[in-house]
């Protein structure tokens, strides 16, 4: 074999090997939520968009027509490679995991966007080590708007008026807000609230302003009344499947974890924060009763609900987490990013 032949083959194995580390990839992202909703909308699809330019096209996520299966199933469907991607809700699978919990708690503040960056940064910090999220690639973590209450019974001005109401929650801290606040607990996911509200076995819901638009109750929903500081928030977890990611060239893992973390996080607050704004408006044109909390009820609400986060910080002490020194490093770190730091 002649020395030019050698070297043109050389050339021809070393341009292979280039090829097949820079071969595209289309992953498939689970969604259980509809494309108009905001979290696909304006929060997976901007991310899938800045996936696909950081790595020059080769990584692109499709986000399936269909989920392959129900909510709170999508952390598994990512961690046994079923979906390469899933989104989903920390709360929906109750004892699975508590350091989540931290961010769910009454009165972080009145930011998605200031609440979902200073998640990312304290479970950096503290929460990893625990490995809560073993069998998945951690990509991001965020929260929803701040939760307020809505129902089709009565104005709630008083602890009294809140006695009794059949309230769909979502799981995490917010279960045992309801329970402290004097309400029945219906845990459910979130798109089976319009069933339920519609067939009467619910009298309410507790969410941010946004998904009474999004999941069509502003007729079926009277009266809303909102917490300063919101009156609990929900976790929820963005995840790759770990063979799909070791599958990525070095330089591609790289750029997907570049625009996800803090990235994803603050580009999901901050189109959450814009959505809620839009749910309010939609709740007002609807003719709903919107109520600004009184300080009483906020007290009220505060001394109800004093234990909880107390109870948490005992059962995280187990995780080798000091709860109480998170907390105050949260709400510091929450109000940073409100400021813009």
């Amino acid at each position: 074999m002649n020395k030019h032949r050698v070297l043109r083959l050389a050339g021809l194995a070393a341009g292979l090997l280039v090829a097949a580390n820079l071969q595209a990839a289309t992953l498939r992202l689970s969604s259980w939520l509809p494309a108009g909703h905001p979290i696909v909308r304006d929060m997976i699809i901007p991310w899938a968009d800045q996936v696909a330019a950081a790595t020059d096209g080769r990584v692109t996520i499709e986000v399936l027509p269909k989920p392959l299966g129900n909510p709170p199933s999508h952390f598994d469907l990512a961690m046994n490679g079923i979906a390469d991607v899933t989104y989903g809700v920390h709360g929906y699978q109750p004892g699975r995991f508590a350091l989540t919990k931290a961010v769910e708690f009454p009165f972080l503040g009145n930011s998605a966007e200031a609440v979902s960056v200073a998640y990312w940064r304290i479970h950096n910090k503290y929460f990893e080590q625990a490995r809560e999220h073993d069998g998945v690639v951690l990509l991001s973590l965020f929260t929803h708007g701040p939760g307020h209450i809505f129902n089709s019974k009565r104005p709630v001005r008083d602890m009294q008026d809140l006695a009794g109401l059949k309230i769909r929650v979502g799981g995490g801290v917010v279960n045992d807000v309801a329970k402290a606040i004097g309400t029945t607990p219906l845990l459910k996911p979130a798109p089976s609230s319009y069933e339920l509200m519609a067939n009467g076995v619910a009298d309410g819901v507790f969410f941010p302003q946004e998904s009474i638009k999004s999941f069509r109750l502003t007729q079926l929903v009277r009266h809303a009344t909102l917490i300063p500081d919101g009156l609990y928030n929900v976790s929820f977890f963005l995840v790759m499947n770990p063979k799909t990611f070791a599958s990525l060239s070095a330089a591609d893992q790289a750029a997907v974890m570049k625009v996800s973390g803090e990235n994803f996080a603050r580009l999901a607050g901050q189109a959450w924060d814009k959505v809620d704004v839009i749910g309010l408006e939609a709740m007002k044109a609807d003719g709903v009763e919107v109520i600004d909390a009184s300080d009483d009820l906020v007290n009220q609400i505060r001394a109800r609900t004093a234990t909880i986060e107390d109870n948490w910080i005992g059962e995280v002490k187990g995780k080798g987490v000091d709860g109480a020194k998170v907390m105050a490093e949260l709400r510091a770190e929450i109000a940073k990013v409100a400021a813009g730091k």
